[in-house]
């Protein structure tokens, strides 16, 4: 396991730069899906497309190194009063892909990219970090009473 981690996280420096990058990375996120008023579906597309990549790279360090990744990291954090109900309206999921703002996803997208290597952000850091905003588009997402909904802007409280 000690390999596996000295992989992923390289020298014990990463560790301390991670607060500080991840800061980084939140001030970034927040004030560019603000400024450009990013619909909820788009955030949480291209938050989910992290999510897959960091996941898919770092089970691939864990199975050349004969590990396996921690709970926490394989699976979203469970949503504490999720009431399972599914919405009742429809929505046609390739009119709502139609509706999408390819460029202002790509401006995230190469955002978070950029972010994360200038910061020197782990794999398993970047992750962790993406697995919060999942959590908290998943939130939202649950809210959605009407397909109209999907494309309101993400604003966030300070201190988020």
């Amino acid at each position: 396991m000690a390999t596996l981690w000295a992989t992923i996280f390289g020298l014990t420096e990463v560790i301390v730069l991670s607060s500080e990058s991840m800061v980084t990375l939140q001030e970034r996120m927040v004030h560019l899906t603000e400024q450009l008023s990013m619909p909820l579906i788009e955030v949480s597309l291209i938050v989910n497309r992290w999510i897959k990549a960091l996941l898919s790279r770092l089970e691939e360090l864990a199975d050349e190194h004969n590990e396996s990744l921690p709970e926490n990291v394989k699976n979203p954090i469970p949503l504490a009063d999720s009431n399972n109900e599914t919405n009742d309206f429809n929505y046609d999921l390739d009119r709502v892909l139609k509706m999408v703002d390819d460029d202002r996803m790509d401006i995230l997208d190469t955002l978070i990219r950029v972010t994360i290597e200038e910061e020197k952000l782990s794999l398993m850091s970047a992750l962790l970090f993406m697995r919060n905003w999942e959590f908290e588009m998943r939130k939202r997402l649950e809210q959605v009473q009407r397909p109209g909904q999907l494309f309101s802007p993400v604003t966030f409280e300070d201190g988020f």
